[in-house]
């Protein structure tokens, strides 16, 4: 439903910034001063960012992928423009209400081709490392320390995967090169933290391709998951979905796509591990998925557990961090936040959760939340970046 109200402020933004650019290279350089130039200038920047309505009405096309991939690159390119042009705004009052400069000299030809130059710079170099940015997948390591002894083993290194959004953005490619950098840390456990689909099963690009790749996971202990909000069957447009009289549950194909990559889906559910330690992964909070009416309380996930023996949680959202962790768990493994994915928004979500990302001790308990290795809607990380994490449990 928010892509609703969304779209009619993307709309107006777009028609005040082609008035600036048309007024700006009209200004700037005679050849566009032409009626047919123009036109060409209004024809291809409306063109390009109506991408996200273009790919989001052209399901079943040839070219919907990409026209989905264009409309959230368009998405993310909107929001710097807007930034930039906010802050030329702010500048341009201040130097005008501090008398650093006259309305004629600001005017000039000269002062208007240059701060447009400046700003057009900004807003490609800022897009350009945000795309490189999501591309480059980073591996950060962390080590806790859980005192609990293990009979089998001392040491066990866990690597958390969160939020890979498959779907138009992330495909086969981006899977591969996953897996291979998750090898590369030969983890003992892998584990991920929901959000592994992108809403639509639909917008996977070929599938089968990806299970394979999924299939070849190497760690001692196999692969578990959970289910995040974006694990449901819902329409998306450039990340937001719309609202729908149906519940909102997952796809059985992505029960069934889990099943074949041989990642253990737990909805809700623990298990105990070689016999040493017991993992439980929560259904998500927002959206507590297919056949579950009301998920289980950090109380009743380890009212049957032997406390002796080391607690971890896979919960997406990083929430109820101090009754899980008075509840016994050991390390509570989360996603969700991105760290905000593209400034500022790791400003905005840093005031909505606790942990928000990295590291966090509460009580006994250690709290990881990872900034994901996929994006939601624009393929571009600016202040965050696409990570998988290599945690070393030591248990004493």
């Amino acid at each position: 439903m928010i892509a609703f109200y969304l779209s009619p402020i993307y709309i107006g933004l777009h028609i005040l910034l082609l008035i600036w650019l048309v007024s700006y290279l009209r200004k700037v350089c005679p050849f566009f001063r032409h009626v047919l130039t123009t036109l060409f200038v209004i024809l291809l920047y409306g063109l390009f960012f109506a991408m996200p309505g273009i790919g989001f009405y052209a399901r079943g096309s040839a070219y919907e992928r990409l026209f989905c991939r264009l409309g959230n690159y368009a998405l993310g390119i909107s929001l710097y423009e807007l930034l930039v042009m906010i802050v030329y705004g702010v500048i341009r009052f201040i130097k005008l209400h501090r008398h650093l400069a006259d309305v004629d000299h600001l005017k000039s030809v000269k002062v208007v081709r240059r701060s447009g130059l400046i700003a057009l710079i900004v807003i490609a170099l800022t897009c350009s490392y945000g795309i490189f940015n999501a591309h480059h997948l980073q591996t950060t390591s962390y080590k806790v320390t859980i005192k609990k002894q293990v009979a089998r083993f001392n040491h066990l290194k866990i690597c958390l995967v969160s939020d890979l959004h498959l779907g138009y953005n992330y495909g086969v490619k981006e899977v591969e090169n996953l897996v291979n950098t998750i090898n590369a840390g030969h983890p003992d456990l892998v584990v991920f933290a929901g959000d592994i689909f992108d809403n639509e099963y639909r917008a996977l690009d070929r599938p089968d391709l990806m299970i394979k790749a999924f299939q070849n996971i190497s760690s001692k202990y196999g692969c578990y998951g959970v289910y995040g909000n974006h694990d449901i069957d819902e329409k998306i447009f450039c990340g937001f979905t719309f609202q729908s009289k149906k519940k909102p549950v997952s796809d059985p194909r992505m029960d069934a796509f889990l099943k074949q990559a041989k990642i253990h889906l737990l909805r809700d559910q623990g298990t105990k591990i070689a016999n040493s330690f017991y993992l439980f992964g929560r259904a998500d909070y927002m959206r507590v998925g297919r056949g579950i009416s009301k998920r289980k309380t950090p109380r009743e996930i380890t009212a049957k557990m032997d406390q002796n023996k080391p607690i971890i949680v896979i919960d997406h959202e990083p929430r109820e961090l101090s009754s899980l962790a008075k509840a016994g768990v050991d390390l509570d493994l989360s996603g969700h936040t991105h760290n905000g994915q593209l400034f500022p928004g790791n400003i905005i979500v840093s005031m909505m959760y606790e942990n928000v990302y990295g590291y966090l001790r509460k009580d006994n308990m250690h709290s990881i939340v990872t900034s994901g290795a996929g994006c939601f809607g624009p393929y571009m990380r600016i202040g965050a970046k696409s990570e998988i994490c290599m945690i070393n449990v030591n248990f004493q």
